[in-house]
């Protein structure tokens, strides 16, 4: 990719996408340039990727072709307020921030601008993501198809419509907290069973990411994996029999569901 590369903020976000970039080969350590407010998160920055790094936003926006919208959703309006008459005509935006539609911020931009909106989830910071992009009509074929690879090179990305956004948010982007909880609660029961916690953590987490690797890997429907566990009068149906007596499938649609509801009322 023959292209300069900004972020405006330099979080955990940002850092993770610069990884992928620099370790799928897409673009030079000199292709990219990234600001942040503390002197410390720019040294960081340099020292672990070897990039460009400024405290001027304007300056990154002035050379950046592709421009990573990378800090705060309430700190918007001011970031663009700065450097909306510095970004190129030419320009491609893509936002990573919760709640700010294209719409919003095309009207804190003042026209229409070429806009990809993405929601990653923080599994990216171990090359793990699930995103998923929608675009402004001003978005070419090509360039969706530049930032969906930038995407996939920290996890995977699906391009949805725009309306789709909210239950992103519900099943990718709020999802690892629910399974975090899934673990500790395995844990803990390993633990009150006689397992020493950080074993306990080790065999529910890697059980967890067998599982999910199985679903994705084979194509096999969720279900059929599950009954294929599920030996006749044996250990794996007792605990599916309690865990459906208590809900769990439905706990987790009303808390999904929950995250979806709160996420449109923002």
């Amino acid at each position: 990719m023959n292209k300069t590369i900004g972020f405006i903020g330099g979080g955990n976000m940002a850092s993770a996408i610069i990884g992928g970039i620099l370790h799928s080969g897409l673009a030079a350590k000199n292709q990219i340039i990234a600001t942040a407010k503390t002197g410390q998160t720019l040294h960081s920055l340099q020292e672990r990727f070897g990039i460009r790094t400024t405290h001027d936003n304007q300056e990154a926006a002035k050379e950046a072709d592709i421009l990573f919208l990378a800090v705060k959703p309430y700190l918007f309006p001011e970031i663009i307020t700065e450097i909306k008459n510095d970004v190129k005509e030419t320009a491609l935006l893509v936002s990573i921030a919760a709640g700010q539609s294209i719409s919003a911020i095309e009207a804190l931009f003042g026209k229409e601008i070429r806009l990809i909106r993405a929601m990653p989830n923080t599994p990216a910071l171990v090359g793990e993501a699930m995103s998923a992009l929608c675009a402004s009509q001003q978005v070419s074929q090509q360039e969706l198809e530049e930032v969906s690879a930038v995407f996939n090179s920290f996890g995977s990305c699906e391009i949805i419509s725009e309306s789709m956004m909210d239950t992103v948010i519900g099943v990718s982007g709020s999802s690892p907290a629910y399974v975090y909880l899934f673990i500790e609660a395995m844990a803990d029961a390993a633990v009150a069973d006689g397992m020493p916690r950080t074993m306990a953590y080790k065999f529910a987490a890697q059980s967890v990411l067998g599982a999910a690797k199985m679903v994705l890997e084979t194509g096999t429907h969720p279900g059929a994996l599950k009954d294929a566990v599920c030996s006749p009068g044996g250990t794996t149906i007792e605990a599916v029999a309690v865990l459906e007596e208590q809900g769990m499938r439905s706990a987790v649609i009303k808390a999904q569901r929950a995250c979806v509801k709160k996420s449109r009322e923002l």
